[in-house]
Parts: C-alpha cells; sequence; structure tokens
C-alpha cells in the first residue's frame, strides 16, 4: 500500500491505499488558522503534530511493513523560513496571505520578461513576494534561514534531514518551470540570498527514506521512500484522473477551480492562469473563480438544498440571471479585484432564486472553459467533477446539460489520494498508475435539447460581464461563437 498526506487549509488527512485504488485507511485532524485582515497563519508544529496523529490512526489495524512509499501534498504559495536543523523562525504564511501587495509589485517589475516566458504574473498571495516580506521583517534570521513551503517542513521531519522541494510547490515562488532552474538574475535583483533557497526536483522523484525518529512517532516502518510531491491542486487532479492531454477536472466547493492538460505551455495575456508541470512532462493549467457554492451557504442558511434543488429542476431557465459571488473580486476567467456579485431581474420566489444561483455557477464554469478553448487549450477530453458540489446529482446533471458534455463522478478525488498515486507511480507514467488506482463511480450525459434552453441566459451574463468592464470583448466574441461552431 502507499501512504497519501494532504495539508489542507482546515485540516490534515492521510489515506492508506492499495495498489487497485481502495481506500485501506483514512483519518483527518482539524487545524487551527489565525486571520487578521490580509493575513493568514498557522503554526507549522501543528502540522507535524497533526501528521503523527492522522498516520496513526489511518495505519491502524494495518500491515505497516506493507506501506511501499508515501507523499505529501501543500496548500499552493504557503511558505515559512526554517533554520539549519529544520525548525521553524516564522509562522506558516498561507497560501491566501495577501499581506506582500508592495513585494508583488517589485516581484513583478524585476521578474517581468521571465514571468511573461511562463505566463503569469505574480500576486500578492504568492510564495515569492511573501519571502521578500518575511526577508524583511526577519533580517536576524537570514544568515541561517532557509525557505521551507509547507510540505517542505514535513517532509524534512519524515526524513531527518534537509530535503528538496518539489517543482509544483516551487512554480509560486518563481522557480523557471520551463529551465527547470531558479532565475537568480531575478532573485539577485530582489535581494534574495542564493543560500536560503531549496534545492528543487521534479514531483515524482524519490527525496529521501523516513528517518527511525519519525518512524517512532508515525508508525511508518524507517527506510520508507518519501516521493517529491505537489499543491493540493495538482495532487486533487491526480486523485480525479485528470491526466490525460485535454483531460480536465472542475472542482466546485466553497470556490470553483479547473485544471487541465496540454502538451504544451499556454501563455495567458491576461495572467489568470498558470500552469504547473506534470510528471509525466506535460503542463496542467488552471485556473480559480471566486465564485462557488459558497452563494448558498449565505443565501440558504441551514435549508434543505436537496430539496430545493428537486424544485429548481422545474426552472431551467430560471426568471433571472445571477452571477454569484460572495466576497469582492474575481480571479478568472477574468481579473477583477471590484467586481460583485449581482442579479439581472427580480426572483418570483426563493426557488427561482436558487435555481438562478446554481445556473450561475455553471454559465462560469462554461465561460471558463470558453477562455480556455481561446487560448489554445485542448478541452474536448474527459471531465471529472469533484468537491463538496459534486454530491449533489442535480447540480453534477445541470452542469453537464450547461456544458454539453459527460462528466465523471468519482468515488474518491481526494488529494490525498492523488498523492497516494503518485508515491506508487515511481518509475511509471503517473497517467498509468491513476488508470488503475482511480475510480469513478458514474458518469452522467447531457441530457438531450437542454445545451440549447440556456444559452441565452448564459449570454445575458456573458454580456453583462463585458458591460460592466470586467470580461475583454475578445472573450465576448469566442463566447459568442463556440455554439455555432459545435453546431
Amino acid at each position: 500500500m502507499w501512504l497519501g498526506f494532504d495539508l489542507g487549509t482546515q485540516s490534515v488527512r492521510a489515506m492508506a491505499v492499495s495498489e487497485m485504488g481502495h481506500v485501506l485507511g483514512q483519518s483527518s485532524q482539524s487545524l487551527t488558522s489565525r486571520r487578521e485582515g490580509p493575513r493568514h497563519e498557522q503554526d507549522p508544529e501543528e502540522w507535524w503534530r497533526a501528521i503523527v496523529h492522522v498516520c496513526r490512526a489511518a495505519l491502524a489495524g494495518l500491515p505497516a511493513s506493507s506501506i511501499r512509499g508515501l507523499a505529501v501534498d501543500g496548500t499552493s504559495g504557503t511558505i515559512l523560513l526554517v533554520n539549519r536543523s529544520g525548525k521553524a523562525l516564522t509562522p506558516g504564511l498561507m497560501y491566501d496571505d495577501t499581506r506582500a501587495k508592495d513585494e508583488a509589485r517589485r516581484t513583478n517589475e524585476a521578474g517581468a520578461t521571465v514571468w511573461a516566458s511562463l505566463g503569469y504574473r505574480m500576486q500578492p498571495s504568492w510564495a515569492l513576494p511573501k519571502l521578500l516580506w518575511l526577508l524583511r521583517e526577519h533580517p536576524s534570521a537570514i544568515p541561517s534561514a532557509r525557505l521551507a513551503h509547507q510540505n517542505d517542513f514535513i517532509n524534512r521531519r519524515l526524513a531527518g534531514h534537509e530535503v528538496p522541494s518539489d517543482s509544483s510547490n516551487a512554480l509560486k515562488t518563481g522557480y523557471d518551470l520551463i529551465r527547470e532552474a531558479w532565475p537568480h538574475e531575478v532573485l539577485d535583483a530582489l535581494g534574495v540570498p542564493e543560500q536560503i533557497l531549496p534545492a528543487v526536483v521534479r514531483s515524482g522523484m524519490q527525496l529521501g527514506t523516513v528517518c527511525a525518529e519519525a518512524a517512532e512517532m508515525t508508525g511508518i516502518p524507517a527506510g520508507t521512500p518519501i516521493i517529491a510531491g505537489m499543491t493540493d491542486g495538482c495532487a486533487a487532479q491526480i486523485g480525479a484522473g485528470a491526466l490525460e492531454v485535454g483531460s480536465w477536472n472542475s472542482v466546485l466547493g466553497t470556490t470553483l477551480v479547473l485544471k487541465g492538460v496540454t502538451r504544451e505551455l499556454i501563455r495567458d495575456p491576461a495572467g489568470v492562469v498558470y500552469s504547473h508541470r506534470s510528471p509525466d512532462g506535460n503542463w496542467l493549467p488552471g485556473g480559480a473563480s471566486s465564485t462557488g457554492a459558497a452563494v448558498l451557504a449565505e443565501q440558504f442558511p441551514g435549508s434543505n438544498l436537496d430539496a430545493l434543488s428537486a424544485q429548481a429542476a422545474e426552472r431551467e431557465p430560471a426568471s433571472i440571471v445571477a452571477y454569484p459571488l460572495v466576497s469582492r473580486g474575481e480571479r478568472f476567467p477574468f481579473l477583477a479585484p471590484d467586481a460583485e456579485g449581482f442579479l439581472l431581474g427580480d426572483p418570483s420566489d426563493e426557488i427561482d432564486l436558487y435555481a438562478a444561483l446554481l445556473q450561475g455557477v455553471a454559465f462560469i464554469e462554461r465561460l471558463c472553459f470558453d477562455y480556455f478553448d481561446m487560448l489554445g487549450a485542448p478541452i474536448d477530453g474527459q471531465l471529472s467533477l469533484t468537491g463538496g458540489a459534486a454530491r449533489s446529482r442535480y447540480w453534477c446533471q445541470l452542469r453537464a446539460d450547461i456544458l454539453n458534455r459527460p462528466v465523471r463522478l468519482l468515488e474518491n478525488a481526494e488529494p490525498a489520494l492523488g498523492m497516494a498515486v503518485l508515491a506508487a507511480s515511481v518509475g511509471r507514467r503517473v497517467s498509468d498508475v491513476a488508470k488503475e488506482m482511480v475510480r469513478v463511480r458514474a458518469v452522467i450525459e447531457p441530457r438531450p435539447y437542454r445545451f440549447p434552453r440556456f444559452h441565452e441566459s448564459y449570454l445575458r451574463l456573458v454580456e453583462e460581464l463585458a458591460r460592466r468592464g470586467w470580461l475583454q470583448s475578445a472573450v465576448v466574441e469566442h463566447a459568442q461563437g463556440r455554439p455555432a461552431l459545435e453546431g
């Protein structure tokens, strides 16, 4: 069996998985966050305590001698400074910590050419701007400090010595995935000491083995291979088995995240798409929208959503059009810091509003695919739906209808499963291993004639987004033209 660990925002999860993808044991442990304005921090020692707890719980009653390897994912852009022995010198600055706005501006100015070649722009929540902030705030730590991504901290504890970082987590720290090297000319200009940066290897490479001390604490046998992991989003993509060129994973939870596979790097002039590198060598473009299921919790707290969904099925399309956004600002498929949710029209009742919100999220999902298509990404492969919203059969059917394509629902698409798949892939293509370990529970086909039914409402939303100055005219024209191309 193989072990996968997911260092999430709210919890740490462990899974023990067989070679056929059966979950033999699993456990989770909650985490505590400190939030204040743009700041979001966690205690790295709590990550390690949680790893120890979930590992022992997941392995209870299982033969630990059967473990063949493990891999750990981390939240994208979460970093801290450690000393030479791996002890935390700072809190962990989490993936959505946006305190480093000035540093992001400096980073984009200094590295514009490199970031353009990779197809993105640095954002305040990314790791490199936050590293500059940490170096400014903790100058006395610099001589002995090392940068650590979230999963680096855990991998070092497991190995008992310093280990390389993985190229997936290093992306937001500025690692050049084309040259597979740190852009030292940019980092020098920003004042980042070379010795603070970790060595980097491709995800899927062996970093080391579990040491005796970690073995005693976790129950994992000493000598177990530690495999370089990925970010949590990439881990979820592996867990969904979306690893062939043209295939996609759409994660709908609080927000909406799309990740796909391309043979060539997709460069987005607007900078809202960025690409990780697959262990198989392909590129993994993705984008994260701020829309999502959070709007249902806000608008219908404590309601029976299954009952509402059954009634919403009679409102296709709803009499109004919704852009479902809880918080201010949008990240994908367009960048609009001042964007706010809106309704076009007045709902006739709460069912009309609920139906419009479900349809609105699906419209944004369709717009995301239109945007990827405009950029030249292949979008015609298998589509998997994961995240909390995948539990709603009706919403999955609605999304299949509005996208006009079949969708796969999986038995288990946890990031921890993805890490177990990655750990099992040493010496093989991870896409081949995923075919053996990722289990599909259902395929939903689009219902005939539903796609045209929603087309007018979709275009009303697209045109309104453009009217408000958030969506570029080229995107609108492409969205308007695609149905004709599909016939």
